[in-house]
């Protein structure tokens, strides 16, 4: 019987099928990747494998009771040297430790697009993951542990971008590396739910641009996010807490949006350094040992509708003319000793961030001892009246009489102050 022409077509169109090959303790998944064809799966049960992997061909490998991989403390474990690899559900360990050779737990070599990295543990590998010109790349859902034992600078970054468009890092938890996610000439990516603790910085992000970090955690590290030299970012309900250093850092920075973060018990909340052109709203600073470090001619934002509380010193300003904040919705400011006349939530007089009486506590932290006592009212009352005693500072003309986060004392306490 003759088959009409156009199912004849479809069948001579449609791809041979994937393959499925099984991998069991005992036996090679380097011989199982030299024998797969592209497109196949491999799926290796649980047990313990001693390799470095090269995987040359698109294809799945896929743990099946979370298996072990160990590069035996030599190379990187997997070396991804094809597009559209998929690695899953597996447990990467024991990489090399040289770091001129970027030994990683798995190293996705440049015109890697599309590697998608799932559901794997890192355990004890110098980098975690090294991307290198590699785009669309996912990698989610997994847990990076770096070389506890060692120096931070002589540890790898739990994730490595060089040259990228368009990765997605999510819900990863990273810990114990050198930097958490270090990223650098890579454009266009989401950085969305990853947690990261002691770690040099949970985020070292340089020359990248158009970009969105939503939803990370980074606590008990040097600092939390540092993003430098980069534009038009999107920053969002990030949280960074109990950072020895700062806990959101914005240096060099133009064009970007930096809403709903919460900044708490760290050495700065803010450092704001060189940045323009930014948006900040909405956004908590609370228990830090400095608030806001303001400094290098970062004028033209808008700043807006934050809370600033129980910061041992509001912010630390350096410059040589007033910045306007507060325009619209007004910040709230914990230490505003001003007030609210005609009840319409703001306040009469306007705020001034770097008092006299600032400055003395900066430079004599025991002066801090009398804050809000009538001998410091009477000489910041004073300072306002003479303006031989002013210098440049913040000013927000119609400070907000109440938080705008009703959860600011959780984080307060949290802090520790």
């Amino acid at each position: 019987m003759r088959l009409p022409a156009l199912l004849l077509l479809g069948l001579v169109t449609l791809p041979a099928w994937a393959a499925t090959l099984h991998v069991r303790p005992g036996e090679r998944i380097g011989a199982a990747i030299a024998q797969a064809a592209s497109g196949d799966t491999i799926e290796v049960e649980r047990g313990q494998y001693v390799e470095n992997l090269r995987i040359d061909k698109p294809l799945a490998l896929v743990g099946v009771g979370r298996p072990t991989i160990s590069g035996d403390g030599k190379g990187d474990v997997i070396r991804i040297a094809s597009p559209d690899v998929r690695v899953e559900g597996v447990i990467v360990r024991d990489s090399g430790d040289d770091l001129g050779a970027q030994n990683a737990g798995i190293y996705i070599q440049p015109g890697s697009d599309r590697a998608v990295v799932r559901h794997c543990d890192f355990a004890h590998v110098l980098f975690g993951l090294w991307i290198e010109k590699s785009n669309q790349v996912a990698v989610e859902d997994n847990l990076i542990t770096g070389m506890r034992e060692k120096l931070s600078s002589q540890r790898g970054n739990a994730i490595q971008l060089y040259n990228t468009e368009g990765a997605s890092i999510a819900r990863n938890h990273i810990s114990f590396a050198r930097d958490g996610i270090y990223v650098d000439v890579s454009h266009h990516a989401r950085f969305i739910g990853n947690r990261i603790h002691d770690v040099r910085y949970g985020t070292h992000y340089m020359n990248s641009y158009h970009n969105v970090w939503e939803g990370n955690e980074s606590f008990h590290n040097l600092g939390g996010l540092a993003l430098m030299e980069v534009r038009d970012l999107e920053v969002r309900n990030n949280v960074a807490w109990g950072n020895a250093s700062h806990g959101i850092m914005l240096r060099t920075i133009q064009d970007s949006t930096i809403t709903g973060n919460i900044s708490a018990g760290n050495g700065v909340g803010l450092f704001v350094y060189d940045a323009e052109y930014l948006t900040l709203r909405n956004n908590l600073v609370v228990g830090n040992a400095v608030g806001v470090h303001l400094w290098a001619g970062s004028y033209n934002n808008d700043v807006d509708g934050n809370d600033f509380i129980g910061n041992d010193e509001q912010v630390s300003y350096v410059a040589t003319r007033d910045v306007q904040w507060g325009r619209r919705e007004g910040n709230y400011w914990s230490n505003y000793l001003g007030w609210d006349a005609d009840a319409d939530g703001y306040g009469d007089v306007p705020f001034e961030a770097n008092e006299l009486t600032d400055r003395l506590v900066s430079r004599y932290p025991f002066v801090k001892l009398l804050d809000s006592s009538p001998a410091m009212q009477a000489l910041g009352l004073a300072a306002r009246q003479f303006p031989v005693l002013r210098v440049a500072t913040i000013l927000d003309a119609h400070p907000a009489m109440r938080p705008h986060h009703a959860d600011w004392s959780t984080w307060l306490e949290r802090s520790g102050r």
